[in-house]
């Protein structure tokens, strides 16, 4: 069966190269996405800061519970944003445990020098222990205005250095030089507490146990003594140490996440779309096949040989070409800062052996499912129902799509009544719904758009058209392949590629239109509390409002997200930013209240006066009452708290910004020189500085979408490549009834046009709807926003790309001879 499969390759080079195009392409996706998702799975940081401790306990992630549907509890966990801490007088409790020799608690502190060395990590002498680092030069700090460092930095004992340490500039004297993995500065114990964020917490403790000690009833015992805690021990010691490694981790993890059922899902269509149509292009072979006496089981194992031999030459391309877009990917990320140039990328072996085994699969499964009325009849029929096409569809078809249809009306229902995530994931179903249903209607539709269509077809292209009528309405079942991906290509281009643009404009024009004050005194290093009280003593200036971003948890679905907000000072709130307060009051948010936007507040179903509960980014638990609902949420926060609310609770207790408003001129810059490390800048340039942030988050996003979308007009043109090599014989017998090449071509030609004009307002209704569902439920806008020329883009390439798939192709044919095809 081998060689016969090889000879009917041969046969038909056209279907064949298509097919392996679709499937070496699948492969160079999935493999790709695959082995950045194996990455983030396999990836288990190296203790660094903690490695010479047997025991961390920290406060890393919390767990959410809650009940799905049937009532069964389900957990999942969420790392928490600012970090999370442990009471400081755990040590103590901790230390009297049997088998402990050091106990010693770690709370890190961000050091920006003057020397032009950059930020580094200051800690407590006494944690020093933990990693170790070792005094090479020097002593230990004995007193608050000394410090040991390590030796990176390039300083001596004796010398004095400046630093910027909590907002504050301050100098010490070197006491010793260290020997450590990575570049900090280490205070004493004491002089550390002060400079905490969070008196009387930690970030983390670490505990070394005594030789013999038998480790796992000390994990035991320690466990005992903590709570919300997480204790750590072996290689899961790195898991407590904050690091850029991590945050890449759980951005790979959630990237797969997000796209990579859709991307399965679309690649699963269109390699089954392409082998689907490539078996019907062949079914006079598989049915002439039948008729010398070839068995069912014969021609399904050849069949299977066909689907094997395309698939392994598939994988042969698909999996070298999906290593060097892994590489390529991977130096984009760590280019644009999502992923630390040192990150292990997975070999992908099992992303590998995935993709092969996935694409085989439903290559292999829809051969056999097209060939599968030619295999099952005897072979006389099978000859017969080759030569006409089935007048009629299915029920089962027709009643599929009309439930398809049905489930993307109520998606879209659901969608409206969502935000965020759950609208945007209700969106991209109601996308693959409405496709869905194209693809199982298609039949009808084709037939009811000839018929629609015939008078417009006839008067343009006279007897050409008449004839493009007929065969639009005898093959409107063969077509719908072509229907269906023609669709998805305008769906997904004209939907889920602009989506990106609507988030991104929205969030600018809220955040330009929303502030009202005309300056901004930042400090990358943080600025201490009483800077907007300096600020409102500033002659010239009318109100100043101190911003601290932080990011808080709230419960979604069955489980938690992390919701970007910020904290204030709201005296004189109103004066330097308007959200635009739909309902309550901003001027009432105290300690003890909370301040949310519309569209947050919509999906959880809060409103003025509700008592709201969600956890703090550190993991706090809290429980306020809602003051007031704006709408300016993506330029702002979803959440707005008081800046007291806060306190304690966020990585670093600063603040990112004060925004002020003047009145005439004000002396700015002695402001800025009262806080060293700080500037003035002018809002408008901040929102500039957000575009730019914006455009480098929503690269990754453009790029999966841009994946998806490139492959989609990969199946459309594979679809229309294979649809037209298949009309030889249809052309062969026009021409010898004494059709001219001319007038073929031009009845080619209003085929086209009429499928592609259908396609185009199936399409773009499709994306229409989608596209105005998602935008309205995200940013709460009831009209989309389109780029310049983007549905020009969208719609003329679909056109130019219909055309160039089929018109060389019918050319080729109709400068072959008719007689001898």
């Amino acid at each position: 069966m081998i060689g016969l499969a090889l000879r009917m390759l041969r046969h038909r080079p056209g279907s064949a190269v298509a097919t392996l195009v679709a499937l070496a392409a699948g492969v160079m996706i999935l493999m790709a996405m695959g082995t950045l998702v194996e990455s983030g799975l396999r990836y288990r940081p190296e203790p660094v800061r903690y490695a010479a401790a047997d025991v961390v306990v920290a406060h890393r992630e919390m767990t959410v519970s809650a009940k799905d549907l049937d009532g069964e509890v389900v957990r999942s966990k969420v790392r928490l944003p600012e970090g999370g801490t442990v009471p400081a007088d755990l040590v103590g409790r901790l230390r009297g445990l049997p088998g402990v020799a050091t106990v010693a608690a770690d709370d890190p502190v961000p050091v920006v020098l003057s020397s032009g060395a950059g930020t580094v990590t200051g800690h407590g002498w006494g944690s020093a222990v933990l990693t170790p680092y070792q005094i090479r030069n020097g002593n230990p700090p004995a007193g608050d205005d000394q410090v040991a460092v390590d030796r990176r930095l390039g300083l001596t004992p004796g010398q004095e250095i400046e630093v910027l340490v909590g907002a504050t500039a301050r100098t010490y004297r070197v006491s010793g030089v260290l020997d450590g993995p990575a570049a900090a500065v280490f205070f004493t114990d004491a002089h550390a507490a002060t400079l905490s964020a969070h008196p009387g917490r930690v970030a983390a403790i670490g505990i070394v146990a005594a030789p013999g000690t038998d480790k796992a009833a000390l994990v035991a015992a320690v466990r005992g003594l903590t709570a919300d805690a997480g204790v750590y021990t072996g290689a899961d010691r790195g898991l407590a140490e904050e690091s850029a490694e991590l945050a890449a981790q759980e951005l790979l993890i959630q990237a797969g996440g997000g796209f990579g059922g859709y991307v399965v899902l679309l690649v699963g269509f269109v390699v089954a779309v392409t082998v689907g149509r490539s078996m019907r292009h062949r079914r006079r072979d598989l049915a002439l096949l039948r008729a010398v006496a070839a068995t069912p089981g014969q021609v399904r194992r050849m069949i299977m040989a066909e689907a094997a031999i395309v698939g392994l030459v598939a994988v042969a391309i698909g999996v070298p070409a999906g290593l060097l877009a892994t590489r390529w990917v991977h130096d984009e990320m760590v280019g644009r800062g999502f992923v630390p140039a040192g990150f292990p990328i997975s070999h992908g072996l099992v992303a590998i052996a995935a993709a092969a085994g996935a694409t085989a699969l439903v290559a292999v499964l829809s051969a056999l499912l097209a060939a599968r009325r030619v295999t099952a009849i005897r072979p006389v029929e099978a000859l017969g129902e080759v030569a006409v096409e089935p007048p009629r569809s299915g029920r089962v078809r027709l009643f599929s799509g009309l439930a398809a249809l049905a489930g993307a009306g109520s998606s879209s229902a659901v969608t409206l009544g969502a935000a965020g995530p759950a609208a945007l994931a209700g969106a991209i179903g109601m996308l693959y719904l409405f496709v869905l249903a194209v693809g199982l209607l298609a039949p009808w539709i084709n037939r009811a758009a000839a018929g629609v269509l015939a008078p417009v077809l006839r008067t343009v292209w006279g007897p050409s058209g008449y004839l493009a009528t007929a065969n639009l309405r005898a093959n409107a079942r063969g077509m719908a392949a072509v229907l269906t991906a023609l669709v998805l290509s305008i769906g997904l281009g004209g939907s889920v590629w602009f989506l990106q643009d609507n988030l991104e404009r929205q969030t600018l024009s809220q955040r330009r239109d929303g502030l009202l004050a005309q300056h901004a005194l930042v400090a990358s290093a943080g600025l201490p509390s009483g800077a907007a009280d300096e600020a409102r003593g500033t002659p010239g200036v009318v109100a100043a409002t101190a911003v601290r971003r932080t990011s808080v948890v709230v419960r979604f679905l069955d489980g938690a997200e992390t919701v970007a907000a910020q904290a204030v000072d709201p005296t004189g709130m109103e004066s330097t930013m308007d959200l635009r307060v739909r309902a309550g009051r901003l001027a009432d948010l105290a300690g003890g209240t909370v301040a949310a936007s519309s569209i947050r507040a919509s999906m959880h179903g809060w409103d003025v006066g509700d008592r709201v509960t969600f956890w703090l980014g550190d993991g706090t638990p809290v429980s306020l009452t809602l003051v007031a609902i704006y709408e300016r949420g993506l330029g702002f926060g979803d959440i707005t708290l008081a800046r007291e609310t806060v306190a304690g609770h966020t990585a670093r207790d600063l603040d990112d910004e004060v925004l002020i408003r003047t009145s005439g001129p004000a002396d700015l810059r002695a402001l800025a020189a009262r806080h060293p490390g700080s500037t003035v800048a002018a809002t408008g340039d901040l929102t500039r500085r957000l575009a730019a942030d914006l455009a480098v988050s929503a690269w990754l996003n453009k790029l999966l979408v841009g994946v998806m979308v490139g492959y989609a007009a990969l199946a459309a043109a594979n679809t229309m490549v294979i649809a037209a090599l298949a009309r030889r014989r249809e052309l062969a017998v026009l021409r010898l009834v004494g059709v001219t090449r001319g007038q073929a071509r031009r009845m080619v030609h209003a085929e086209q046009a009429g499928l592609l004009g259908v396609a185009v307002l199936l399409g773009a209704s499709i994306a229409l709807a989608t596209l105005t569902t998602v935008v309205r439920s995200v940013t709460g806008e009831p009209v989309p926003y389109v780029p310049p020329l983007g549905w020009t883009a969208v719609i003329g390439g679909t056109a130019l790309l219909a055309l160039l798939t089929t018109v060389l192709p019918i050319g080729r044919l109709l400068r072959m001879p008719p007689i001898g095809r």
